[in-house]
């Protein structure tokens, strides 16, 4: 007989999952965040060259009655001024979020001033030990911080839930020479491949040799990431300009983008945006994104979105990071991989 049926974690390490749960709500409700939820299916999702979002389709060609019909079968209420829809025969895209990250700038927007979120979120083609299709994510944003106080949160966060000590700051720069030997703020594209070469980082054959943002992600993951987290945790800060996605570029000599990542045993838990408020600059960069998605085989994702007239109307001047609580998990109880303290990852969902 099958066993598959079983849940891939040990009831242990959901135990454990549960109570960093109950730390981590307890955390943020100490600090006065409100705990929000927002869709997890949307007409807008995130732009981004790496990432894909599983799309589907729904039907728009049922009339209202129809709608109205179906109701009453179910003997659904939903209240008094309740109306159905109106449909106009054409299908309509929707994609399963990647992050809530545009729904809660939305509500920043409209006046929320400290938010989080435990949502589950989708990443097509993302599966192996440290991924899974569908995962946790923590997610918060924090009207008036600065991305220095946007780290030092993140910091405490990472020192209450594994007690592991404060996060030490290191700066993007700091760490790529001392593992790679390069300055990745002013190297040029065949450099980085030759370095790559020398150290024997293998490069897949789809990389560009004029993609610098490529080899420099390829040698970060390949040569620096390893070593980040071991003793304490530690914040990866300032960016390549190139890798700003949806943070602000400081203006200093070169342009570094205002970005962190949280890195604990060689393994990067969370990632935190000084946070764009531009929206004609993110029309740019959606228009750079989507240009690189197609020079990589993959379809355009929807470059106008209910975020850019939140950014036009006023989006106040924040820090957001995205955690994915999965890897929490796995580091503070010492898992192997994601299978291990999910209940029913991909293969068995």
């Amino acid at each position: 007989m099958s066993a598959d049926f079983r849940p891939t974690a040990s009831w242990q390490h959901l135990r454990r999952r549960a109570e960093l749960l109950r730390r981590l709500r307890a955390l943020f409700d100490d600090r006065g965040f409100l705990e929000v939820e927002t869709p997890i299916l949307s007409a807008d999702t995130v732009v981004d060259r790496h990432l894909d979002p599983f799309r589907t389709t729904v039907d728009r060609s049922m009339a209202p009655q129809a709608v109205h019909a179906a109701r009453e079968h179910h003997s659904v209420s939903h209240g008094p001024g309740d109306h159905a829809t109106s449909y106009d025969g054409e299908p309509r895209t929707l994609w399963l979020q990647t992050s809530p990250e545009f729904a809660m700038k939305r509500m920043l927007a409209a006046g929320a001033r400290a938010i989080y979120q435990v949502a589950r979120v989708f990443r097509l083609g993302e599966q192996g030990p440290l991924h899974n299709p569908e995962f946790t994510m923590v997610e918060w944003y924090r009207a008036g911080d600065d991305m220095d106080r946007g780290m030092q949160l993140t910091s405490d966060l990472a020192e209450a839930m594994l007690d592991r000590g404060p996060a030490r700051r290191v700066a993007y720069a700091e760490a790529f020479i001392e593992h790679v030997g390069l300055d990745p703020h002013t190297c040029e594209p065949e450099a980085l491949a030759a370095k790559a070469r020398q150290l024997g980082v293998d490069a897949p054959a789809s990389l560009c040799p004029r993609d610098r943002d490529g080899w420099l992600d390829l040698l970060l993951v390949d040569r620096v990431q390893p070593h980040l987290g071991r003793e304490q945790p530690v914040l990866l800060y300032d960016y390549p300009a190139g890798q700003a996605a949806l943070a602000r570029v400081r203006d200093d000599d070169p342009p570094v983008a205002e970005r962190f990542e949280l890195y604990v045993d060689g393994i990067e838990l969370a990632n935190g945006y000084h946070e764009l408020l531009d929206a004609a600059e993110l029309r740019a960069r959606n228009e750079r994104v989507n240009a690189e998605r197609a020079a990589d085989g993959k379809p355009a994702l929807p470059d106008e979105s209910r975020l850019l007239a939140a950014m036009e109307a006023g989006l106040p001047a924040s820090t957001g990071v995205a955690l994915g609580f999965d890897r929490l998990v796995m580091v503070a109880t010492g898992a192997a991989s994601l299978s291990k303290v999910m209940a029913f990852p991909i293969d068995r969902a």
